[in-house]
């Protein structure tokens, strides 16, 4: 008991002891643990570019990847105010987004709202009929997300329950409906009387546009990091090429199916967690025998689209397909700067800081402002923001030209046709700038 007793005096003792000592207190400024990011200087060269002429085209029917359905420069006035508002449906919410582009055709503008209700608008602002595309025995608000394109006369949809439909774009009525057996965030690409998409179990389809019967199909690596984006296939005459979640892209003969090449979409920006996600959010786009992809983790690709072989690799995401203009691609990258990049060689000419996150204080930066585009369009590059503005920039130097206020904020890519720019807000109305 004794020698107990011995002990606990001896620790007592110690722990006495070490209070005792008097704590030293460092002499200097005090900073925080989490201060700003110091300011990276961006490239800022201003270039002479050629631009096409503008081209008062009178649709949009697909994205832009393919060139068949590329207006290369929509003209578009200078100025754009704001012409009117229609309703599509019902607005985003916690669970529910809207990620589907409009598009234009035979005087209607076609959209999805955030709960699979697929409208029709004329160019007037006026709403010619709607269709709830939610199956059987499911909820609207168990799914959202999908991809529109529209050609011989049909429209096909895609939507966040796994179906792909094709509708009567004059009176909204059902025409068929393929079951893809995952979710159909991809956009569509009709071509040569066969729908082209890919579904979100990294499955490639290829259906007969007039019954949509299954011709043939292609698989991916399986991957879980998919995002929910309306990417979609990108053909020429001879191939189709597709994006996966995996980061590989694929290309086929576009007939027959028989897989060509393959390459994959590999590397990420250091230093960020959502690089870990490697899916391809900027779809393939074809130009000339190139063709130009992204991933969302911070790599661009330049391949030869005969063969698959890199012609160059540039350390830039992309959030949209990147858009080609003159000897120059346009994109904004995965950490919100709008860019312009050489196309011969991958070289950043300029980049642009656009607003990033939400709330400046460093531990409150969680949610990010989205950035929709660009679409050059008028002679400038338009930016549709989530932060409810439209941005003009000068395609040579990058400057930032105008603002123009997107009521509610856009959560969708611009398009143009027929002078006019549409978007869509987050509060489920499709606005006209003209």
């Amino acid at each position: 008991m004794a020698h107990s007793n011995w002990i606990i005096a001896t620790v007592v003792a110690t722990l006495v002891a070490g209070c005792a000592d008097r704590e030293v207190i460092l002499t200097g400024k005090r900073e925080e643990l989490r201060g700003e990011a110091p300011v990276i200087e961006l490239p800022s060269e201003t270039r002479s570019i050629r631009l096409a002429g503008q081209s008062n085209n009178a649709e949009w029917t697909h994205r832009i990847g393919t060139p068949k359905y590329r207006t290369s420069h929509p003209a578009l006035t200078a100025t754009p105010t704001l012409a009117w508002s229609a309703s599509i449906g019902e607005g985003e919410k916690r669970r529910q987004r809207i990620s589907t582009d409009p598009i234009v055709a035979d005087g209607r503008i076609f959209t999805v709202d955030s709960t699979a209700t697929l409208t029709a608008t004329s160019t007037s602002g006026a709403r010619l009929w709607s269709i709830d595309m939610t199956p059987a025995g499911d909820k609207p608000n168990e799914a959202s997300g999908g991809g529109l394109a529209i050609a011989g006369g049909k429209l096909y949809v895609t939507t966040g329950f796994g179906r792909l439909l094709a509708v009567d774009p004059t009176s909204g009525e059902v025409l068929w409906e393929q079951r893809l057996g995952a979710v159909g965030n991809g956009s569509p690409t009709v071509y040569g009387g066969l729908v082209y998409v890919v579904s979100g179990d990294d499955l490639a389809w290829a259906l007969d546009a007039d019954t949509g019967r299954i011709e043939w199909q292609l698989s991916s690596s399986p991957d879980v990091n998919n995002l929910q984006v309306p990417s979609a296939p990108a053909v020429s005459d001879k191939f189709v090429i597709f994006g996966f979640g995996s980061g590989e892209l694929q290309a086929a003969f576009r007939k027959g199916g028989l897989r060509f090449w393959d390459a994959g979409i590999q590397g990420q920006r250091v230093g960020r967690a959502l690089s870990t996600v490697g899916d391809i959010s900027g779809d393939p786009v074809i130009v000339g025998k190139t063709v130009y992809a992204a991933n969302h983790s911070g790599r661009l690709v330049a391949l030869d689209l005969d063969t698959g072989a890199r012609k160059w690799t540039a350390e830039e995401g992309a959030l949209s397909p990147v858009w080609p203009a003159g000897d120059s691609l346009f994109l904004v990258n995965e950490q919100n700067q709008l860019v312009r990049i050489d196309a011969s060689n991958g070289e950043i000419i300029w980049a642009k800081r656009l607003p990033d996150f939400v709330k400046d204080r460093p531990r409150r930066q969680v949610r990010r402002f989205g950035h929709f585009g660009p679409v050059l369009a008028g002679g400038q590059l338009v930016v549709a923001s989530s932060d409810g503005q439209l941005r003009s920039f000068d395609p040579a130097s990058g400057d930032l030209i105008r603002t123009t206020e997107i009521p509610g904020g856009a959560t969708s890519n611009p398009v143009v046709a027929g002078g006019t720019l549409y978007v869509v807000n987050k509060k489920g109305e499709l606005l006209a700038f003209r």
